[in-house]
């Protein structure tokens, strides 16, 4: 029997025989736009129980500390309503978000991402600036409740239009890094409880009533510059320059979480 062979031809791309040219990468604003839409839709039809259970509990915590701090004690007071009104922020994007990202990782849909050509950016920040656009309606509500409560001033609760994104981007990394690196889906949402945990009791209980060492955790802690920007709008004259600062250290803290999370989810589907 004779081989007949055909002698090699070097088809072009895209023709019958040769490989398909790949889509181009997918550019990271327009990926990340599509990642976050997708997310958004996928949290809308739990957004109101979403909303209901992070404002009630944060209200809940301002009723239990009014019979504790008085409204004449105003350094306690802006405490304690700054704190509450960020916790919102905590039990979302540290919370929620290290429980989503440890299901995925869990249950394989990272698979999913994974396939797409989109930046590992774009899923972290997609997801992250989803959960977080939750949290701004009952922040709010809860800032107002608090003010009202404790008799502060209401005028500059416009600054938190800068204190959710910036401290919800530092949570979100931060609860999206748990859920990525954490072994379990259990040991996940452990730490993104925990992580909710610190930051109430770091973040609401009055700084004077806290001990050294527990001031020191609570520098470590990303919502906790939030909280006292916030806490410095309802003085009669607010240092806007400290405001600011306090503000900046949560976008570098924000930025450093968010690259890290980054790295987490590629090490996770690289696996």
């Amino acid at each position: 029997m004779t081989l007949l062979s055909v002698p090699p031809q070097a088809a072009a791309p895209g023709t019958a025989g040769g490989p398909a040219p790949l889509a181009p990468a997918a550019r990271l604003l327009p990926a990340l736009a599509a990642v976050y839409r997708a997310q958004l839709a996928r949290a809308r039809v739990a957004r109101i129980p979403l909303l209901f259970v992070a404002t009630f509990q944060s209200v809940g915590i301002l009723v239990m500390m009014r019979g504790v701090v008085d409204a004449g004690q105003t350094s306690a007071a802006r405490s304690v309503v700054a704190g509450s009104s960020v916790l919102v922020v905590a039990f979302v994007a540290l919370n929620l978000l290290a429980q989503y990202f440890g299901k995925l990782r869990a249950t394989g849909g990272l698979d999913h991402y994974a396939t797409l050509p989109v930046p590992a950016a774009s899923v972290v920040l997609g997801a992250a600036g989803a959960y977080a656009s939750f949290t701004l309606p009952g922040t709010v509500v809860t800032a107002a409740v608090g003010a009202v409560m404790f008799g502060l001033p209401l005028g500059q609760l416009w600054v938190l239009l800068a204190v959710v994104p910036l401290a919800g981007a530092a949570l979100s990394g931060l609860g999206a890094a748990c859920g990525l690196l954490a072994p379990r889906q259990e040991i996940a949402t452990m730490l993104g409880q925990l992580g909710m945990s610190a930051a109430l009791l770091l973040g609401v209980l009055p700084v004077d009533h806290l001990p050294q060492p527990v001031l020191w955790l609570r520098d470590l802690l990303p919502s906790t510059y939030g909280v006292e920007a916030f806490a410095r709008t309802f003085t009669p004259d607010p240092d806007w320059a400290l405001v600011a600062g306090d503000l900046a250290v949560c976008a570098g803290v924000g930025v450093g979480s968010l690259a890290i999370a980054t790295w987490a989810y590629r090490r996770a589907v690289s696996r």
